[in-house]
């Protein structure tokens, strides 16, 4: 039975140790000249379970096989970029005072993700020594990040090697809707048409 989704985490696991552990995926093979992005979507009630069944273990697994894995939680950067430009207590104190529309700009505007959260990403990449880079915090940073906007970005910084976004939804592709985020199953993210679904491609 193929993977999906919704499939059991064991399930999950297991394909995409042997998805990541493969020299196809690792030398980017079969991409046709496009970016090596990938977009690992689940169920979002399974969020805790992903992270504690699938994404932890995965990466000291992998690291055991001598692949090391760069995880960039995108909320845990969030919180690192705030504090390192000394606004993070500001942050705090105007959430209790301003509509949620208001503070959606606020964090919008400085963690832009061309200014302030790619270059940040970029950084994180020439500290660390990795083959693989894992994308997570998906759903815990929406709507002031949005998923899509991400990828555009980074696709220049991160041509060299995969790029695995979890993503907590559904990543539809269709040749008459062409391919769209779909966060928790409910809201369009957005559409991003550049990655490949690593159930499906594998």
């Amino acid at each position: 039975m193929p993977v999906t989704a919704e499939s059991p985490t064991p399930d999950i696991y297991n394909h995409l140790l042997t998805v990541i552990s493969g020299d196809k995926f690792l030398k980017m093979q079969g991409l046709g000249n496009e970016i090596p992005f990938f977009i690992c979507p689940f169920d979002p009630i399974q969020a805790d379970k992903i992270n504690r069944d699938v994404i932890l273990p995965l990466i000291n697994q992998l690291a055991h096989k001598g692949i090391q894995v760069l995880r960039v939680d995108l909320y845990d950067l969030s919180v690192e970029i705030l504090k390192e430009r000394g606004i993070w207590q500001q942050t705090l104190q105007a959430e209790a005072d301003i509509s949620k529309a208001e503070l959606k700009d606020l964090l919008q505007s400085v963690l832009d993700p061309e200014h302030y959260l790619i270059p940040a990403i970029v950084k994180k990449m020439q500290g660390q020594d990795f083959q693989v880079m894992f994308l997570t915090g998906v759903g815990e940073v929406f709507p002031y990040i949005r998923s899509h906007t991400v990828l555009n970005n980074l696709q220049r910084a991160a041509k060299e090697k995969p790029t695995i976004m979890f993503f907590p939804g559904e990543y539809s592709q269709s040749a008459e809707k062409g391919s769209s985020l779909n966060l928790f199953d409910r809201l369009l993210d957005d559409n991003y048409y550049r990655a490949f679904n690593i159930y499906k491609h594998f």
